[in-house]
């Protein structure tokens, strides 16, 4: 095999998803960022949409390699076309529930008992879709009905929706799903690389396995191959790695145009690859107007700027069909992240005051055990509300910064 020849130590272009080949791009930048926002608000869905090819399940790989499971339970569904009644069944399963028969009403109150049975012992549950666009209205539906399951006023389980494009169309525009649509807290689509990442993209998959500069690429190589995959990175893979294959056959050291060009039209002439990539999606259009907010600002959960948040909260809205923004709606996800925080804060002085009468009663010790450890909770969850929002208006700076370093350059 190539990697033998090239004194590789393993698979650098692999097209099944491998969290330790991970490369983060601009778009998966965003999408990361997105997540952690959902992800710190602990309910509803998250949805990502992106191309076939686009990486959206290696950007789920990579984010559960990274997941504590001593805090959060995954369950993962990849979907054929299931029915309502089915996507119940295929659930339990993913969260390891034995469900005897095919009684749906049993399937369901298992699902709820398992979630309760978690959320005692401390842990969030996260259910994971993959290919969305193939379940239908029903068996959404159907997911909507499961993110109803609570245990006191704690929603017990989170959704991520991952799909290809026509599933943003679907959620976007179907009328029965106008319940699931204001659940989504988070949304995002994960456009294909800039064709200035596709050399970073290979140099960094090539040095997970140990590349030690043989094969080398002539530079016109990677423009090229962007013009030939539209900056998707399994066709990327694909190419690739007919390309190292071919280099090895012909112990070539370096890979040049002439080579691409042999491995593309074999590809087509083997109908391995389209004659042409998907046109690159329309932009979205202006930016908004910058975030004025200092990165060293210690800046108060109630002041964070009303466009910031609603840049992540409904990301739908950039796309070039989508609806106009609603103003009054992002005031009230405002006011209502402000009252829920503010909640959290009285609960946390009521129970420091508690606190405090319970240390001065050392004779309850089992009470004040309680007492401290729901400070805990409370103060753990305080803080993970206001690193998401840190986190988010971070990386729009960021973004905002370097959309601005561009104009000037240009």
């Amino acid at each position: 095999m190539f990697y033998d020849f090239y004194g590789l130590t393993g698979r650098p272009f692999q097209l099944t998803p491998d969290p330790a080949f991970y490369f983060e791009s601009i778009s998966h930048r965003k999408a990361l960022s997105y997540l952690s926002y959902g992800l710190a608000q602990g309910e509803g869905f998250i949805v990502i949409t992106g191309e076939v090819g686009a990486g959206k399940s290696t950007l789920v790989a990579h984010l559960t390699s990274t997941i504590d499971t001593d805090r959060l339970t995954v369950g993962q569904v990849v979907t054929s076309k299931l029915d309502g009644e089915e996507i119940i069944h295929v659930v339990a399963q993913s969260f390891g529930i034995e469900i005897e028969g095919h009684d749906k009403a049993g399937a369901l109150g298992a699902i709820e008992g398992f979630l309760h049975d978690e959320a005692r012992a401390g842990r969030r549950c996260l259910l994971i879709v993959d290919e969305s666009q193939n379940l239908s209205i029903e068996a959404l539906e159907e997911l909507r009905m499961l993110s109803n399951f609570q245990l006191g006023s704690h929603p017990l389980l989170q959704t991520l929706l991952l799909g290809q494009p026509e599933f943003r169309a679907t959620l976007q525009g179907h009328p029965g799903l106008e319940q699931l649509r204001q659940r989504v807290i988070a949304a995002h689509h994960l456009d294909a690389m800039e064709a200035t990442e596709v050399q970073p993209y290979i140099m960094h998959r090539l040095k997970c396995v140990d590349w030690q500069g043989n094969p080398a690429f002539d530079q016109r190589v990677f423009t090229e191959l962007y013009d030939a995959t539209g900056g998707i990175p399994r066709r990327i893979n694909q190419i690739v790695n007919r390309l190292l294959l071919l280099g090895a056959v012909e112990e070539r050291n370096r890979i040049d145009a002439a080579m691409l060009h042999a491995v593309i039209h074999e590809m087509q002439s083997d109908n391995a690859f389209p004659e042409a990539a998907p046109a690159p999606m329309r932009k979205a259009g202006p930016a908004p107007a910058p975030v004025k907010v200092s990165h060293d600002a210690d800046v108060p959960l109630g002041d964070v700027d009303t466009r910031a948040l609603a840049e992540v909260e409904n990301t739908f809205a950039s796309a070039p069909s989508a609806p106009a923004l609603d103003p009054q709606l992002v005031e009230d996800l405002l006011a209502e992240r402000d009252s829920q925080i503010a909640e959290l804060r009285l609960a946390v002085e009521d129970l420091t005051r508690a606190g405090e009468l319970a240390r001065m009663q050392p004779e309850d010790d089992g009470e004040a055990q309680a007492l401290r450890a729901r400070l805990g909770e409370l103060e753990e969850r305080l803080a993970e509300q206001e690193h998401a929002v840190r986190h988010t208006l971070t990386t729009l700076i960021e973004m905002i910064e370097a959309e601005s370093s561009q104009s000037m350059a240009a």
